[in-house]
This record gives structure tokens, C-alpha cells and sequence, in this order.
């Protein structure tokens, strides 16, 4: 990447570094305690108002990502619940992080992410509705798979210059007790439904490094010059729930690079988790953050700063 746009991305990536002590917390966690997790969000702002969908996660002994909560907001700190999509509604054993959508001719699309019972397999399942309080999962279509050999999760999707973009965190099923790895891969649309895979957008770095065991995209952002990106990233699988957020840059929306090899640029100061980072513009030009965050108890909370 040349050099002089790699300085200017990384200048823009900076005004999107998380600052834990000036957010604010936006949704509490769900109870105390490891595996009390809420977070793992998706926002966008419409005629003034946030709307957000975010998952709440027990322990795994109860039962792991229960549901997904849309909600919305005036101030992107104060939310109202508007909607709800229990587990058992998708058929699933855990849900995990959704991408919520408004697109370009005024529908909403619920992307969700989906445990298939019994196995280490994902899915992304689609919800479609003219209102964000009424999605039904009865009306669900499979849109990303997956199959034998990979588990597909935790979609970031955005429409740009008349093209529908999608990074997906993949999970190889290939080694028995090693499924949590993961690397993000590209994919495009024309229309958001029907996907084509470009290739790996972002893989984990060298053995020993902070990110060596997984990368997962959580936030893009797009410039004139390149695009700014934050992951997720984790060294092994004892740390798998503790990822901490690092910047990778690119020209193209199908090839990234770490620039944060050497260390993460976000953590939480009471334990490593600070992850799924969300950037929300707002009409205004500024733009609002999300992010989950590992409180001294071991619990999760979403917090968000405004920029």
C-alpha cells in the first residue's frame, strides 16, 4: 500500500480508536458474572433515530446466545426495545452477532447469525420487514450456508456505489476442538440475497503474534483513498471470548493488512475483552461508536461514544 494513503487512513482510523473512560454505557449486561454477555451490535441511524440490534448471551451451561433485541434510540444512549428473536424461533442453538440493514429503497433486513444444533457449524439466516419492530422468523431464508468445511458468522454488510459488500467471519471444521479459529472472507451482491465469494479479506497474522489465532472484521469504513477497518483478534483458544480490537487497512474491500501487529489498540482495562466494534454515521457528520466490553466481573456490557 503506498505510503502516503496508509498515513491518512491511519489518521482517520484513529478518530475511531475506543476510549472506554468517555463512553457511556448504552445497554447493561444481562446478569454478573462470566458469560453475562450484551453486545456483538449492529446500528444505523435513520431520520434521526438509532436503531440497533444486539445479541444477550448466558453462560454456556444456560444455554449460550439466547436471542437477538432490536431496539431504538433518539440520543444512542437511552434505547427501547421494539423487537425480539428468541433462538428457538430460528431453530438454533445460540445466536450470535446480527447486521441489521436499511437499505436504499426504505426495506429493513435482519441478517442473524445462527449455531446449527448439535454441531460447530454457522449460518447467516435473512429477515426481511417494511418496520424494524416487525421482523417474523417464520418468513427467515438461509442466505449464507456454510458447509462442511466452514461455519459462517458475525457479518458486517454495507451498500457502496451501487454494490452490496459482505465480510463474514469464517470458522474452519476441519481439526476436531479447533473450531475457533477464524479469518474473515469477501463476498459481493446486487442485491443482498444472493452472494458471491471474492476470497479472504483479512487472515490471522504470524504464529506468536496477538491475532495469530483469529481475525474477525467487525467495522469498515470507506474513504476516497482505501478503507479503514477494525477486527477482532485473539492468540489462542484459551482467549476465545477475550478478543481485543486492532485497525487493518485497505485499497479494496476484498484485501486488508494489519497495522496494529505488534498489539491491539483496544482492550478493557478490567479484563482483554473489548470487541465487535461498530461505526455508526450520523447525518450530522459525526460518527457514533458501539462496542462490547468485559466489565471487572467477567460480565459484558455495549458501551458507545459519540465522535
Amino acid at each position: 500500500m503506498d505510503s502516503v494513503i496508509r498515513t491518512d487512513l491511519r489518521v482517520i482510523a484513529k478518530r475511531f480508536i475506543p476510549n472506554p473512560d468517555n463512553a457511556q454505557i448504552a445497554i447493561e449486561a444481562p446478569g454478573e458474572g462470566p458469560g453475562f454477555w450484551v453486545g456483538a451490535s449492529s446500528a444505523v441511524e435513520v431520520d434521526g433515530t438509532i436503531y440497533i440490534a444486539y445479541r444477550v448471551r448466558q453462560p454456556i451451561e444456560l444455554g449460550r446466545g439466547q436471542g437477538v433485541v432490536i431496539a431504538k434510540s433518539t440520543d444512542g444512549v437511552h434505547f427501547e426495545t421494539i423487537c425480539t428473536i428468541d433462538k428457538t424461533k430460528m431453530d438454533a442453538e445460540s445466536l450470535e452477532r446480527p447486521t441489521l440493514v436499511y437499505t436504499p429503497e426504505g426495506k429493513w433486513r435482519l441478517y442473524l447469525s445462527c449455531a446449527t444444533t448439535g454441531t460447530k457449524h454457522w449460518r447467516v439466516e435473512l429477515l426481511e420487514a417494511n418496520d424494524p419492530s416487525k421482523f417474523y422468523p417464520e418468513t427467515r431464508i438461509t442466505v449464507l450456508p456454510g458447509d462442511e468445511h466452514w461455519g459462517v458468522k458475525d457479518t458486517v454488510i454495507q451498500f457502496h456505489d451501487g454494490l452490496w459488500h459482505l465480510w463474514a467471519t469464517m470458522h474452519p471444521l476441519d481439526v476436531k476442538d479447533a473450531e475457533d479459529r477464524m479469518q474473515t472472507d469477501y463476498a459481493t451482491s446486487v442485491d443482498g440475497i444472493e452472494w458471491e465469494w471474492q476470497g479472504t479479506a483479512l487472515a490471522p497474522t504470524a504464529d506468536s503474534t496477538w491475532d495469530s489465532r483469529g481475525t474477525r472484521l467487525t467495522a469498515v469504513h470507506f474513504t476516497p483513498d482505501g478503507l479503514v477497518a477494525f477486527y477482532d483478534g485473539r492468540a489462542s483458544a484459551e482467549e476465545n471470548y477475550d478478543e481485543r480490537t486492532g485497525i487493518a487497512l485497505g485499497k479494496a474491500p476484498g484485501s486488508f493488512e494489519s497495522v496494529t501487529k505488534d498489539g491491539p489498540v483496544a482492550q478493557s482495562p478490567n479484563s482483554k475483552a473489548l470487541r465487535y466494534l461498530d461505526i455508526v454515521p450520523m447525518k450530522d457528520g459525526r460518527v457514533r461508536l458501539f462496542y462490547e466490553i468485559a466489565k471487572p466481573d467477567g460480565s459484558h456490557e455495549l458501551r458507545t461514544e459519540l465522535r
